[in-house]
């Protein structure tokens, strides 16, 4: 079997190492046999999300998000139409929030989202603190472990399904306990980390979609020995919950800050 995967703009959007996502992709498929075929398209280039089975996008600071928005806005009506029509999607961070939307910058500036998720993100301004460091997220596939490192404070309209509840850290927002959004097989998520290389059952949901997709209903994954990633996911779970008080703090400051809502 054989499955193709779109990195969207690689050599822009891939802020703390979330070329790993795409790597852990491409290593549970050898292990199984299954060959993968990434292509990279970037600004400019066309792109047609029909001639893929998953799709992949990382973070950028607001600098790299401008560059991309206008791009992305041009190729966001195929995108969300294939996601809607079951097109497995993982977007980080930057990418997450370009998936919403809109996101209002620091500046004030409006960047258009390709409006797959029902959310919006405001940067509070250049002097409020950035959520920074260890989250633990309790999702459908378990525990998801990962960093975020964001400015942005991204609100969830009412009826748009979170990707977990956070248990450690600040989210979406640090305010309502939500964290990245899900629709249909796409996972939106401030998690980096990687966030697939710790987080296998994450991998293999977006993994077994595609492979459902393309081959039917019958495709399935075959079992990988997953020790190494079970006991990095526990350490980096461990190391999240002794930092927790500190997490709590950042919450109450959160609370404190408030937010934007739909119908508010």
């Amino acid at each position: 079997m054989r499955l193709r995967l779109a990195h969207l703009y690689p050599d822009v959007m891939n802020v703390y190492g979330d070329r790993g996502n795409v790597i852990a992709l491409r290593h549970r498929c050898e292990a199984r046999g299954i060959a993968l075929d990434v292509r990279g398209p970037g600004i400019g280039d066309a792109f047609d999300p029909a001639e893929c089975d998953l799709l992949v996008i990382g973070g950028g600071e607001d600098r790299e998000q401008r560059r991309v928005a206008p791009d992305l806005a041009a190729k966001g009506p195929a995108i969300r139409a294939a996601i809607e029509a079951g097109l497995p999607a993982l977007a980080v961070c930057g990418g997450f929030q370009l998936f919403g939307e809109r996101y209002v910058d620091a500046d004030g500036g409006v960047l258009p989202g390709i409006g797959l998720f029902r959310m919006e993100t405001r940067h509070p301004g250049a002097g409020a603190a950035r959520a920074t460091g260890n989250v633990l997220v309790r999702t459908e596939f378990g525990e998801a472990v990962g960093f975020e490192n964001h400015g942005g404070r991204t609100w969830l309209a009412q009826g748009q399904a979170p990707f977990g509840a956070v248990a450690v850290g600040r989210g979406n927002n640090g305010a309502d306990g939500t964290e990245g959004a899900r629709t249909a097989n796409a996972i939106g998520t401030y998690l980096h980390g990687s966030l697939l290389p710790r987080n296998p059952a994450v991998a293999d949901f977006l993994l077994g979609a595609a492979l459902r997709r393309r081959y039917g209903a019958g495709a399935g994954l075959a079992p990988l020995d997953d020790a190494a990633e079970r006991a990095a996911r526990a350490e980096a779970g461990a190391i999240a919950r002794r930092g927790k008080g500190e997490g709590a703090w950042r919450r109450l400051r959160g609370l404190a800050a408030g937010g934007w809502r739909r119908g508010d």
